[in-house]
């Protein structure tokens, strides 16, 4: 009988390696779903951040911010990733994003909801279509407090245009709030955030 001198894998062997090769695969699938998340939500926290210094600085000199929301693309305040039109700014996650004006006091916001009136005192920023885990990070995230931040407050779900301060409605400021998580976690994958700052 003739012995051949043979070279390369065994079935077995090849099938081990397919093994281990569909297992890496499967973790590096995992990772990348979390960094893809990571990147979206710190790409949505310096969208925002960067909106409203843009805002405030532009309107800084002005003491209001009547024409914000007709006008917010046409003043160069916008990121160009977001979008260029006011009614088609998307956020990271692919929902919307508004700019409104609104007020700061208590008694001027019954007239929001008809007709600005007086000056706009304030401006809301609102994100839609935002997955659970980012509205909760999202709306406990530290904007600041005090006159240098201009934070008045966040709500979940709502339109913070009649938002007047803190703790008032659904109102959460600065972390960790478990009503947050709660409205959060209600909403599912098609959250709404806004954000209201003088």
């Amino acid at each position: 009988m003739t012995k051949f001198n043979e070279n390369g894998r065994s079935m077995v062997e090849m099938l081990g390696v397919l093994a281990i090769i569909g297992v890496l695969s499967a973790g590096g699938l995992a990772g990348y779903s979390k960094a893809m998340f990571k990147h979206k939500l710190n790409s949505t926290m310096d969208q925002i951040t960067m909106l409203v210094t843009n805002i405030r600085t532009m309107y800084g000199t002005q003491g209001n911010y009547d024409g914000l929301a007709a006008n917010v693309t046409d003043l160069g305040i916008i990121p160009p990733v977001m979008g260029s039109a006011p009614s088609a700014l998307t956020n990271p996650f692919k929902g919307q994003v508004k700019v409104l004006e609104s007020k700061t006091n208590a008694a001027d916001v019954s007239a929001v909801g008809a007709a600005l009136g007086s000056s706009a005192t304030a401006f809301v920023v609102t994100y839609e279509g935002l997955p659970k885990e980012a509205c909760i990070a999202l709306a406990t995230a530290d904007f600041g407090s005090g006159a240098g931040s201009g934070f008045i407050g966040v709500t979940i779900g709502a339109d913070a245009t009649n938002v007047v301060g803190n703790n008032e409605g659904e109102v959460y400021q600065m972390g960790g709030d478990t009503g947050a998580i709660k409205l959060c976690s209600d909403q599912g994958e098609n959250a709404t955030v806004s954000w209201k700052f003088y």
